[in-house]
């Protein structure tokens, strides 16, 4: 799959910290994500991050895709994956909007309910896989921080095993934008604002371990 690139993901990174205003109650939910993955780093040198959220197809994909990239701009050895408590497909309007700002996908196994592909970006060799998976599939690790990202998965898993610390990170669900003339945007919008708070987690991650 091509990629449409308008932007460098650097770039909207960097500008993304920039342009979008974290309020004081959501900061200090980062900083309380970010005090709980700094513990984890200091006893084992590496974190394993599990986004959750119910189809694991939009906003549970942006946050492993942004902190996978990250984790390379802050040269921290933390791992981002992610699962739903269904199985859909990575949505194709979450693909695009990631092309837009620079990210590659290249699909490795065609599948018309549900096709994996292999992500990165320009300057790196690494590449994640991006797939709708459960939470708790095999590919993804036995231990690890989760985070969930939308209110039917906090419902839905009071409980999540082998979580070793979880927070609860919900977003707005760009899918009512589906088919309609703000969709573009409104997936942007969440994309801008996911890549601004991994930058700031992933920032003050990298302060308190330093």
């Amino acid at each position: 799959m091509k990629s449409t690139i308008t932007v460098s993901t650097e770039n909207f990174f960097k500008d993304a910290i920039k342009k979008v205003t974290i309020h004081e109650d959501r900061k200090n939910l980062l900083l309380g994500i970010a005090e709980g993955v700094a513990k984890e780093y200091a006893k084992n040198k590496t974190v394993h991050l599990n986004f959750i959220c119910t189809h694991n197809s939009r906003r549970s994909q942006l946050g492993q895709v942004w902190s996978f990239f990250a984790a390379n701009f802050f040269g921290l050895n933390i791992k981002a994956y992610s699962g739903g408590t269904e199985i859909t497909s990575f949505h194709r309007n979450t693909i695009k909007t990631l092309q837009k700002v620079g990210f590659t996908f290249q699909l490795v196994d065609f599948s018309h309910q549900n096709p994996k592909y292999l992500i990165s970006f320009n300057g790196t060799n690494k590449s994640i896989l991006g797939y709708s998976k459960r939470f708790d599939c095999l590919e993804n690790p036995e231990s690890y921080i989760a985070i969930t990202t939308c209110n039917d998965a906090d419902k839905n898993c009071p409980f999540v095993p082998k979580a070793t610390y979880r927070f609860h990170l919900p977003y707005v669900d760009p899918k009512d934008s589906d088919s309609t003339n703000l969709q573009e945007t409104i997936y942007l919008k969440i994309n801008k604002k996911v890549a601004a708070e991994m930058f700031f987690i992933f920032s003050e991650i990298s302060k308190l371990i330093s």
